[in-house]
């Protein structure tokens, strides 16, 4: 029982022995007390005078002196004015500390049985994933590991934008500048490959641009009358038209991209329980199309474009279908969506997107209303800002984005940087190193992304990040070790300790973190209620703090009382299990060495 519910079913028992009333525990407002004032948890006196007839620090008094008398947890208390302070007796965090320790999964919330699906990463297949990729991917991943510690059975999902005219330059200059080139020949990743010929495109397209503004065109009708853009706009026609040619390039192209986006996904350690492809659900909402005009939800124009009209929603018209028949991005996320919802019986689906397509699924969801979709409440836009790094933003045509592959081998080569430097690896095989680095450079990569609100732009600084001091991956990463090297000294010393812990007197350091571990399932619940995993960095950031600063108060391994050698072995063990639990939902390993 938390330390709210236990407050309020003692305060309730009070109330009846005292004032003979019955109240449930659920009516009574019970809070953590003030930093100012003394007390570790709050009860609101003043909804009790109806029943008490008297003053409010009369009231809170009477409470207060029959909770000490009757409940060897409460220590003691005070009244200011209507709020009556209550301070727990060392029994009560003895207690509470047994009940954390004994649970090899606290924090994690039990079972809803509701079926949640997130969607990120969704890139396009004419590029390497890029820093921007990054921040969704590890939103997105911890997300889905944030539902599921929330009780939830999480389905992840990629939509993979493997069609369209991009993918079509890409193709079109290979066929033009490529020679032939294969990841095999030019020992680059597939998807780097592919990019390098999207950039290639660009190139050619801006040369055939000055070219026609040379000869005296309009640089504007330039632009659209680029021979190989209209090349690239055809080899998309000859593609939806079923060309054997096109769809093998477009094939072979294809799998080059998506083996490195594998090989990408492998390094970041995320993973997918279900993969679509654009090529395989752009036709998929055609019907919901026909079943709107049916309803008379969509109106077709003269030219027989479909439409649905939100002007009266303070929005504005919405194409569905154009005058030739086909289908945009939104006929295709309502299929989608539609098809999900059903075949995995969905209770909630979370689209983890960038910020600059927050109107689309606000359009998304009122349309799906409209055609009676009840679930349509139940989609969440998890809308993200832009990661930049210092030297500013990025642009993938001009090929000044910073590459996924890149970044985490610098993050790998940081982190060897800094652990070197400190000159306490001497002892460890080369193999062991290998794996520390990239255990510290993917840390300080993922929590630096994700320490930060979804919702706002963010800067990334890869030296920054790899910091071991400050509210940084690696900081956390050391706590643990150093937990772990005490509890390792303490073994060779012949010290043992169970879960059968001791009743000792707790230091007031002591019960700060058995407080601190105590709140770890609301931080749980907070997190996930706000598809904010930034709670849960910032919370393992405050338990490594206070770790830290117990650490250096307590002399852990110097204490001559067994017993409480042993109370203190375990709170440390439990403080570092909690840590494995909380940084395991961002993602992270923890070393048991650095």
């Amino acid at each position: 029982m938390t330390p709210d519910l236990f407050i309020a079913s003692k305060a309730s028992e009070a109330i009846k022995a005292v004032y003979n009333t019955e109240i449930e525990p659920s009516a009574l407002q019970v809070g953590l007390t003030r930093k100012e004032f003394e007390g570790d948890y709050t009860l609101v006196v003043f909804p009790l005078l109806r029943m008490s007839r008297t003053t409010p620090e009369n009231t809170g008094k009477a409470i207060g002196d029959w909770l000490v008398a009757n409940v060897p947890e409460i220590a003691g208390y005070n009244c200011v004015k209507g709020f009556l302070n209550i301070l727990f007796s060392n029994i009560y965090w003895n207690e509470l500390f047994a009940e954390i320790a004994a649970d090899p999964d606290y924090g994690f919330l039990p079972s809803t049985g509701k079926n949640v699906m997130v969607e990120f990463s969704s890139p396009n297949t004419n590029k390497p994933l890029h820093l921007g990729h990054i921040r969704n991917n590890l939103l997105g991943d911890s997300v889905s590991r944030l539902l599921k510690a929330s009780g939830n059975n999480v389905i992840k999902t990629t939509l993979v934008n493997d069609r369209g005219v991009h993918i079509c330059k890409s193709m079109l200059a290979w066929q033009k500048v490529g020679g032939g080139a294969t990841p095999e020949s030019t020992g680059k990743k597939g998807d780097h490959l592919v990019g390098d010929m999207y950039v290639a495109f660009n190139d050619i397209f801006n040369k055939e641009v000055d070219d026609l503004v040379a000869s005296g065109m309009d640089k504007e009708q330039a632009k659209k009358e680029a021979p190989c853009l209209k090349e690239a706009h055809e080899m998309l026609r000859a593609w939806e038209a079923g060309d054997k040619q096109v769809r093998d390039l477009w094939q072979t192209m294809n799998k080059w991209v998506l083996d490195g986006f594998q090989q990408t996904y492998d390094a970041l350690g995320i993973s997918f329980d279900k993969t679509y492809f654009e090529s395989q659900t752009y036709l998929l909402g055609k019907s919901l199309v026909q079943e709107g005009l049916d309803k008379g939800v969509f109106v077709q124009d003269p030219d027989g474009s479909v439409w649905c009209d939100l002007t009266a929603d303070g929005l504005d018209r919405k194409l569905l279908l154009r005058s030739d028949g086909t289908s945009v991005y939104i006929t295709q996320d309502l299929g989608t969506a539609e098809r999900r919802f059903a075949e995995y019986s969905l209770d909630s689906h979370v689209y983890v997107v960038g910020d600059e397509q927050n109107y689309h699924f606000q359009v998304l969801k009122l349309i799906l209303k409209k055609l009676g979709f009840s679930w349509s409440d139940n989609i969440f836009h998890l809308s993200y800002g832009m990661v930049e790094l210092p030297e500013g933003k990025m642009k993938s045509r001009e090929g000044t984005v910073v590459d996924a592959d890149d970044l985490i081998e610098k993050m790998y080569q940081e982190a060897k940087a800094t652990s070197e430097e400190s000159g306490k690896l001497a002892d460890m095989s080369e193999e062991e190193k290998d794996k520390l680095f990239h255990m510290i450079g993917l840390g300080a990569l993922k929590y630096f992304i994700i320490k930060v609100d979804p919702k706002k732009t963010m800067l990334f600084n890869p030296k920054e990040s790899i910091d071991f001091n400050g509210n940084t991956g690696p900081f956390i990463q050391y706590t643990h070790a150093r937990i772990r090297s005490i509890l390792r000294k303490a073994a060779e010393r012949g010290v043992s300790y169970s879960s059968a812990i001791p009743q000792v007197e707790l230091s007031s350091k002591e019960i700060r973190i058995i407080k601190l571990l105590n709140i770890f399932p609301s931080k749980v619940a907070e997190a996930a209620a706000a598809f904010s995993p930034a709670v849960i960095a910032n919370y393992a950031y405050d338990m490594a703090k206070e770790f830290n600063q117990y650490y250096h108060e307590t002399p852990i391994l110097k204490e001559e009382d067994a017993s409480v050698l042993q109370a203190r072995l375990v709170l440390i063990d439990t403080l570092s299990a909690a840590l494995r639990r909380a940084m395991g939902i961002l993602g992270i390993e923890l070393p048991e060495r650095m």
